[in-house]
């Protein structure tokens, strides 16, 4: 497309992108300003920046928006971008113009003065049933979501809709006989990216804008190619400012669920290996921090501050989630991406990245209580298909685990990729196993028999009163993406719990 003397179209937005480029930063600011538009509504993009002449249309091409036309007088350039088609304007657009902003960060960072003691919580007992933590959504849910992100549904709105979400899910775990309750993730995207969304001086865009920005942009491609998820509905949290955390990641959820029952609750958490490796991108992440270490500092602070929070708040269990432990260990060469986690960093070798995450891992949890808190650790979990997602057993990171100062592991152990159980022998006394003895993945409810049998293998391999009864994952650990619909979920838990009822009258 050839520049043109003016736009035949007005905007319903714009905004200066200066001499940024779109690995510098512009890619933020135009989904800052275009998320907000209604579909078939305009947005401009002024720019002095002549890579932008490239890479914009490259941008609108992976993203499904269309680049309507540009002007450029001297250096000053003008693109003109519908969201979505121009085909699906109406005669009358909402003028709607969306502030602009300068890419600096505008919130301070908020450290919490002192922080409370852990309260009060129902005691989890040994052979506990319980899901990992992520719950199918219903349509509608999924489409608040997106709503929510593209500044189409307020937060009163969304808070009421999610609010039915979970009262389903909830209701959902106590039929199936649960012993611990979650709320089944429904307010968050996924596992990890959610927060991208809650703390200061961040956001979450959709994949697709990081094409400009990754070392191999057709091996990138490819690989987005490859998702069961179209990649422009999977959203990545941005670093553009010192992290602080204002608002609660999830106290507000534990806060709801305790409203429907009185089971003892889990909240899962991204842990800090996990989301300091998804969230440090160059050429984002390092215009506010000078290394990925400094980073990660940040992160420790505001998810020990959640946790602080979690536990007064009456949290049964804390789990942070770590699959990109498994990531660490089991890819390739440097660069290589496992998409079951989101970690577009490098990484450095296995025993470096083991012992990082150990130490992020212990600054996180110091002084918390032990015993309610927990790791889960999983090989991926976007999609269906078994032979796509990593594979290996424990033992390269059994030095880890069996360090970790926390009192339960959530482990993977029913699919053949996580190894056999028997790998597990040296772990310390004092840690609880949940041990995964379903399948998620599979649309086939496993027998009782053949769940009783896994269950009775790690009570003698852990005793008894070490056990707790999971599937190996969530059932939606990407809401976009779920991997068994509510009804598989609901009848695999209650498998778990008929099972975990004959065996507690043997034991």
């Amino acid at each position: 497309m050839v520049p043109i003397e003016r736009h035949s179209l007005n905007p319903d937005a714009s905004f200066d992108g200066g001499s940024l480029n779109c690995g510098n930063g512009l890619l933020l600011l135009i989904r800052k300003n275009i998320d907000p538009l209604l579909r078939g509504q305009l947005l401009e993009i002024r720019s002095t920046e002549t890579s932008v002449d490239e890479d914009l249309p490259a941008w609108c091409r992976m993203t499904g928006n269309e680049l309507v036309s540009w002007t450029l007088h001297g250096e000053q350039r003008s693109f003109l971008v519908c969201k979505g088609s121009l085909a699906e304007s109406k005669a009358t657009r909402t003028a709607s113009l969306v502030p602009s902003i300068d890419g600096k960060p505008t919130v301070p960072v908020r450290v919490a003065e002192t922080l409370p003691a852990a309260g009060l919580a129902p005691e989890i007992e040994p052979l506990s049933v319980m899901g990992i933590g992520s719950w199918p959504r219903p349509r509608w849910m999924l489409q608040a979501i997106h709503e929510r992100f593209e500044g189409r549904l307020s937060e009163q709105d969304f808070e009421t809709t999610a609010q039915d979400a979970v009262r389903l899910a909830v209701e959902a775990q106590l039929c199936s006989g649960v012993d611990v309750l979650t709320d089944g993730e429904q307010r968050r995207d996924n596992y990890a990216s959610f927060v991208g969304g809650l703390l200061d001086n961040c956001q979450l865009i959709p994949l697709t804008d990081l094409l400009p920005l990754v070392d191999d942009p057709k091996e990138f491609a490819r690989e987005l190619a490859s998702l069961d998820v179209p990649a422009d509905e999977v959203r990545h949290p941005a670093v553009f400012g010192r992290l602080g955390r204002s608002r609660s990641l999830a106290v507000h959820e534990l806060e709801f669920a305790k409203t429907l029952t009185s089971k003892p609750i889990k909240v899962a958490l991204p842990g800090p290996y996990t989301l300091t490796r998804t969230m440090w991108m160059k050429c984002i992440s390092d215009r506010a921090y000078k290394s990925y270490e400094a980073l990660a500092e940040d992160v420790v602070r505001v998810l020990r501050e959640e946790a602080h929070f979690l536990l007064a708040a009456g949290a049964a269990l804390v789990q942070f989630d770590e699959p990109v432990l498994s990531e660490a260990v089991y890819t390739g060469p440097k660069n290589t991406r496992s998409f079951m986690c989101g970690a577009l960093s490098e990484k450095r070798s296995p025993s470096e990245e083991l012992t990082f995450a150990a130490s992020l891992i212990q600054r996180l949890t110091d002084g918390l209580p032990v015993s309610r808190l927990a790791v889960h650790i999983c090989r991926g979990n976007w999609t269906p298909d078994e032979s796509t997602a990593l594979a290996g057993d424990y033992l390269p990171l059994l030095s880890l685990l069996s360090s970790l100062p926390v009192g339960t592991l959530f482990l993977e152990l029913c699919t053949p990729r996580a190894g056999g159980i028997e790998k597990l022998t040296d772990l310390p006394k004092h840690l609880r196993i949940g041990v995964g003895v379903v399948n998620q993945k599979r649309n086939q409810v496993e027998p009782v028999k053949e769940i009783l049998t896994r269950a009775e293998a790690a009570t003698r391999l852990f005793g008894p009163e070490r056990v707790l009864l999971t599937p190996d994952c969530g059932f939606a650990t990407f809401a976009d993406n779920p991997v068994s619909s509510a009804s598989i979920a609901e009848a695999k838990l209650a498998a778990i719990a008929q099972a975990a009822r004959i065996l507690r009258q043997s034991s």
